[in-house]
This record gives C-alpha cells, sequence and structure tokens, in this order.
C-alpha cells in the first residue's frame, strides 16, 4: 500500500485544502495510508519545508508543493499502483 505524507502546521489553510483533496482521492477509490506531519514538531522539518507547505510527498517522493498538484499526485498514485477499482 502506499504512503501518502503531507507536511504541515497548524492553521495553514493551503494544508488544510490539500488534505481534505487527498482524502477525496481515497474516497474516489484510491488506497494509501495518509499522515500528516506537523512541521513545527522539529526544527529540521520546519526550515525544510516552512516556505512550501503543504508539501505532498508519496513513498518517499516528493510531488507536490504549496498548491496541491492533484494531477501529480494522482500520476504517482497510478504509478505505485494504489488504485482499487
Amino acid at each position: 500500500m502506499a504512503t501518502v505524507v503531507v507536511y504541515s502546521r497548524p492553521e495553514c489553510h493551503l494544508c488544510e485544502e490539500a488534505i481534505s483533496q487527498i482524502v477525496a482521492l481515497y474516497e474516489q477509490g484510491y488506497r494509501f495510508e495518509l499522515h500528516e506531519v506537523d512541521i513545527e514538531s522539529h526544527d529540521l522539518l520546519l526550515r525544510r519545508y516552512l516556505e512550501r507547505i503543504p508539501v505532498v510527498e508519496i513513498d518517499g517522493a516528493e510531488v507536490s508543493e504549496l498548491v496541491l498538484d492533484r494531477d501529480a499526485v494522482t500520476a504517482k498514485l497510478d504509478t505505485v499502483g494504489a488504485w482499487s477499482r
């Protein structure tokens, strides 16, 4: 099963929108584990992602940042075989 990680921080409206769209992909038939990582929990993550959040990573590969690139996310999910229908 694919792993989707969203690097975010509290009260980030772009992060909330990205997660909402990713959850919608799950509801449409893609299968993956979703993990949200609060970048404020670790100094290195904060420095690495602060100006880029939300950053979406699928199976270790960054596929989107700032505004969710739904096409890139679905293309990567298709590549890793996450479609279940």
